[in-house]
């Protein structure tokens, strides 16, 4: 079993926070931070100190800048440690707000102290999960707080060390904490909720439920256009305000089924697996009060099949295709000197969306915030919002074109048909070719229903980083150096100076020979990109498919809802790729 020895927490200046020590004799802070910061960026999340006594596993995770330490010195699950870690960052994001910054923990100590005995029992992790927190330890409220502080009474618990860990808690900076009289929200007046990860007494005015599934797609392309790989990584975040004990069954759908589409799914500790295992796509679940992540999975875009695809008996047009926003290609080499290149953008022009509301009277349910569809307590309606799944929506677009580090200018940069815009600036590592909603939508409003590609161009010339020095060679300029080179061969006819004298006579400079186009192109190729990405948003489209067929309340195993009382719900879809569409060339 993993045991959590200590940990430390340091602000963005590496000065620290908080220590506290939950077992044994650990190292000290001041001992790990030099060490830690020995290893050169980026570091790694586990690292061996072997000049430690005893020799130490450090632990260490970097959340909004903060930076969150722990040692261990006895062999340990390290997947365990590392969730820890982040589950401790979310915890204290939960209670004390996003983003975490050290001046929320440094004036709230008596919370982060609470919190941190709470998780962890003598070393043993206990409990993270932020609904069971909250019947235990109470956020910090800014009006209690100044009742406490001019001494009046206040729901603030007194002790730093609430509850039965035994550790030692130490400020950092010679913060003093808020001292309130005993008796927190952890009392025995507060009855403990019979679900581990869900708080007691929940009552919620108006009861909502929402589903937000985002993917997250990540495409390679040949230089042919042909997709070598497709993922798209989806997580189900679900917001539960129901009072009582609700249990609720989500039930997805996807062409193929759930179970041909759907791989590596991993849920929340809530879901039922057995009736995941029984019925692929049907999750049911007694929800945390609030917002949490209640699976994950992944899709493989191109399906079983796409090795024989990729067999040399087959030819481009028959190799699995993808129903994406948009791709990219590049062409290098261009023009008389070889210094230009071309990168093709190639739109979908199904992700125009509507010109108008009739276009979605027939297009199912509505959608929640433009993204995607709605459900309502009476089933599903229509909506006349933009960025559903009968017409999605993108919302912006980014070509990004990475360039060599000998790239020392771009020039002649134009975009094709007033498609977005383009920057660079000398010393840049990249090209942002960026285009708004806006623009999308007016160069596919054209071919609004053809079903073909829309293609928008951007063409550059790049220029050497040893352009300049080259030249001033050639014109003999200051700082010139020779590359004439001597032959000091002794048995050759004529000594070295006879040799250059009677070749080149004093005063004169050899004659250079006429350049090479073919060794000019290579030395452009150099220059030249090696691939493109693109990065967009889409609302109301999911690269893999999957919907949410249905969404219900379990009325015979729910408690404390109340008769007749239909919660509202509603779906929303979200497409992104962060840089994650690549043509190679």
């Amino acid at each position: 079993m993993s045991t959590i020895e200590a940990l430390y927490i340091f602000d963005e200046h590496n000065t620290p926070l908080l220590d506290h020590t939950y077992n044994g004799r650990p190292p000290a802070s001041s001992t790990l931070l030099p060490l830690y910061l020995a290893h050169p960026s980026p570091r790694p999340s586990l690292i061996y100190l072997p000049n430690t006594n005893p020799s130490t596993l450090l632990y260490s995770i970097i959340q909004d800048q903060l930076l969150f330490l722990c040692p261990c010195s006895t062999d340990t699950e390290p997947l365990q440690i590392l969730e820890f870690l982040h589950r401790t960052a979310d915890a204290l994001e939960d209670f004390l707000g996003a983003p975490l910054l050290a001046s929320k923990i440094e004036a709230n100590y008596d919370v982060v102290a609470q919190l941190l005995n709470e998780m962890v029992d003598g070393g043993v992790i206990s409990c993270t999960e932020p609904n069971a927190l909250r019947d235990v330890v109470e956020a910090p409220n800014f009006i209690k707080s100044l009742l406490g502080g001019v001494g009046l009474p206040s729901s603030t618990p007194s002790s730093l060390t609430a509850g039965n860990s035994g550790g030692s808690f130490s400020l950092a900076r010679g913060a003093s904490p808020r001292l309130g009289p005993s008796g927190g929200p952890g009392g025995a007046s507060q009855a403990a909720s019979t679900v581990p990860w869900r708080r007691a007494n929940v009552r919620h005015t108006s009861n909502e439920m929402y589903v937000d599934i985002v993917e997250t797609l990540n495409v390679t392309l040949s230089p042919s256009g042909r997709p070598l790989a497709a993922i798209a990584n989806g997580s189900i975040a679900f917001t539960a305000k129901v009072s009582g004990v609700p249990d609720l069954n989500l039930q997805l759908g996807c062409p193929g089924g759930p179970a041909n589409t759907i791989a590596l799914p991993v849920f929340h500790p809530c879901v039922r697996l057995n009736r995941w295992k029984d019925r692929p796509g049907d999750l049911s679940f007694v929800p945390p009060d609030g917002r949490f992540l209640l699976a994950a999975y992944e899709v493989d875009l191109l399906g079983p099949a796409a090795l024989e695809a990729f067999s040399t008996t087959t030819t481009l047009k028959s190799s699995p295709k993808l129903n994406i926003p948009a791709t990219v290609s590049v062409q290098t080499a261009l023009g008389p000197s070889a210094s230009d290149f071309e990168v093709k953008l190639h739109l979908n022009p199904r992700f125009a969306g509507s010109k108008s509301s009739s276009a979605l009277s027939n297009s199912g349910p509505s959608s929640r915030g433009g993204g995607g569809r709605g459900l309502s307590g009476a089933g599903f309606a229509s909506s006349a919002t933009q960025g559903t799944t009968a017409a999605p929506t993108v919302e912006s677009m980014t070509v990004h074109i990475p360039l060599p580090a000998s790239v020392k200018n771009v020039t002649d940069l134009r975009v094709s048909r007033s498609a977005g815009e383009a920057g660079y600036a000398p010393g840049d590592r990249g090209i942002e070719w960026r285009l708004t909603s806006r623009e999308l939508n007016a160069l596919m409003a054209n071919d609004r229903g053809s079903g073909t590609s829309l293609d928008a161009t951007l063409r550059g010339t790049v220029v050497g980083a040893d352009a300049d020095d080259l030249h001033d060679a050639e014109n003999g300029g200051a700082g010139a150096l020779s590359t004439n080179t001597y032959d000091y061969d002794d048995d050759a006819a004529g000594s070295y100076q006879s040799s250059s004298s009677s070749n080149h006579p004093r005063g004169s400079k050899p004659t250079s020979k006429p350049p090479n186009v073919e060794t000019e192109r290579k030395k452009m190729k150099v220059l030249m990109p090696s691939c493109a990405t693109v990065s967009f948003s889409v609302k109301g489209w999911l690269p893999s498919g999957i919907k949410v067929e249905s969404l219900g309340v379990d009325m015979k195993r729910s408690s404390g809802l109340g008769s007749g009382v239909t919660p509202y719900k509603g779906v929303k879809y979200l497409g992104v790729s962060k840089k994650g569409v690549e043509c190679r060339c």
